[in-house]
């Protein structure tokens, strides 16, 4: 320990990017006074937020809120699901393993079901289409493909884009031997891609049209995207759910003796439609029929309850975390968000474990999210988190606290610019009334991002580089802020405005903020410690 004895709060205001002023960016066209004076006022650095950085293959691949955690809570960069996917494959190790020949080995069908892009946040279209083209060596017979249309980490109305090509990769490859159909369908918003128990209605949508084929029937994909985007002008990862038929049947429900693969390799959108599939005491909607099959996921999505029980690729193996070292040094933690990212404050901070390293010395507090598109309640919960945020401040129970504000990234996915806009001045509201708490404790705040998205919400002209009017719903590829807001200890230390840093730098901040020297695994502090600390 060293002369700061001070509580340190981080606050992660996911979605907010530090781009160019523009009629793009709703964080630049929102009144944000209080961000404003923090980043006039008070030492701030730009971190790397996609990419390697967080663990990704190449720095083209944008970051999401799941790596983003894992880094600001790891304080190292661990190799990410798309990259060990990649290298599993290329490797050949994901079909030596046993959970792929299992899956294979099924004399009925093997279905693929998940999200169907190029995005490489959830997922990623060329992993699907090894895998399709392994299960053929192998001896398959019957495939069925259940695609979940994106919109969301690529362009909102791009689903053709992928199905068209992907239609004419399953013709080259069919044949009398080798049965193989797109059968279901719909919008990762609408169906199937639930997190953290928000809405199970959406996990039941797709429970009917992958398993029971209940739904409303097309004879292609093709024909399902372009009906269901004139009849209701929704945006891709908003369509409804379809079914693929051939003389009014479904071409492909899941029944007993099938194999099931759910090949997203990101967690969080994958656990609740695992449990639907493994849970013999399955109670949050009627199955109807719980067929027997074998069913693997990417990825274990969850590793301390083991869901999905089989999978293809191990997870990372994120050690020496920043929530272990606190715990071990008797540190008192409160982790807080709303549902929609709460798992990311907890979970994903932890190193994807799932529970308290000390019941004694955590808390955790979920403020449960509103059931509503959020475009409709841009400010989401923000002013409810603020509430137990402040009363777990002034309590004096907690020397390190960190809470996530999910406004900027969910209501940012919507592509809605005017609701984006709204969010960021709702979170700016927020600030304002947490910073003088921090003053009337005597605490120290770390003010950050996980990665951006309402920096940007219009795709850019390729030529021009300005933004056209045309949506974006993804992440960016922009750096985030880190404020360090301390009207206490400066004279204990120095930023390096001058650094380079990434999200994974955080970590040690905060150790050296609590009084603590960081791990000689973890990447560097943001700060300089000068002879008086």
């Amino acid at each position: 320990m060293s002369k700061f004895k001070r509580p340190v709060l981080t606050i992660v205001m996911d979605g907010i990017g530090i781009a160019p002023p523009n009629d793009g960016n709703a964080i630049f066209k929102a009144s944000t006074p209080t961000l404003d004076m923090l980043t006039e006022k008070y030492p701030w650095v730009k971190l790397k937020a996609h990419g390697t950085a967080v663990g990704l293959p190449s720095d083209e691949d944008m970051g999401n809120s799941e790596v983003g955690h894992n880094a600001l809570g790891a304080g190292q960069v661990f190799n990410q699901g798309a990259k060990l996917v990649t290298q599993s494959i290329e490797s050949g190790k994901m079909f030596e393993s046993d959970t792929w020949k299992n899956a294979v080995s099924t004399k009925e069908t093997l279905h693929f079901i998940g999200l169907f892009s190029d995005g490489n946040v959830h997922s990623h279209i060329d992993h699907l289409k090894a895998m399709i083209l392994q299960s053929k060596k192998s001896g398959c017979k019957k495939i069925r493909i259940h695609i979940l249309l994106d919109g969301r980490d690529v362009g909102e109305r791009s689903a053709l884009e992928y199905i068209l090509p992907f239609e004419d990769f399953l013709t080259t490859i069919g044949d009398d031997e080798f049965d193989i159909k797109i059968a279901s369908g719909g919008g990762r918003m609408k169906i199937t891609m639930d997190r953290y128990e928000a809405n199970w209605k959406m996990v039941k949508l797709g429970w009917n049209i992958h398993v029971l084929g209940n739904g409303r029937f097309f004879n292609s994909a093709e024909e399902a995207v372009t009906t269901l985007r004139t009849e209701t002008n929704a945006i891709d990862q908003d369509l409804p759910p379809f079914v693929i038929a051939k003389d009014n049947k479904p071409v492909g429900t899941i029944n007993d003796g099938d194999s099931v693969i759910f090949y997203n390799f990101r967690g969080d959108r994958a656990i609740e439609i695992s449990k639907a599939f493994e849970d013999e005491n399955f109670t949050q909607f009627d199955r109807v029929r719980h067929p027997d099959v074998f069913y693997a996921g990417m990825l274990e999505y969850d590793g301390d309850l083991h869901i999905p029980r089989n999978y293809l690729v191990n997870p990372p193996e994120i050690s020496n975390t920043m929530g272990a070292f606190l715990a071990n040094a008797g540190v008192t933690q409160l982790a807080i968000s709303e549902t929609q990212k709460y798992g990311h404050v907890t979970y994903f901070w932890n190193g994807n474990r799932s529970g308290k390293f000390s019941d004694e010395l955590e808390t955790y507090i979920e403020i449960p999210s509103d059931i509503v598109p959020f475009e409709q309640r841009p400010w989401m919960k923000c002013a409810e988190i603020t509430d137990k945020l402040i009363e777990c401040l002034r309590s004096g129970k907690y020397q390190f606290l960190r809470c996530n504000f999910p406004n900027g990234d969910m209501v940012g996915h919507t592509g809605n610019f005017e609701a984006a806009k709204i969010s960021v001045e709702a979170l700016d509201l927020q600030l304002a009334r947490i910073l003088p708490v921090v003053d009337e404790i005597g605490a120290v705040a770390i003010i950050t991002a996980d990665h951006g998205n309402a920096d940007e919400m219009y795709e850019f002209d390729k030529k021009t580089k300005l933004p056209t009017k045309q949506s974006k719903t993804a992440h960016t590829l922009n750096p985030v802020p880190c404020i360090i807001y301390d009207n206490f200890n400066d004279d204990l230390y120095t930023v390096k405005t001058d650094g380079e840093f990434g999200l994974s730098n955080v970590a040690a901040t905060t150790l050296n903020l609590l009084g603590y020297i960081a791990p000689e695994m973890w990447d560097n502090s943001i700060i300089k410690l000068t002879d008086s600390y």
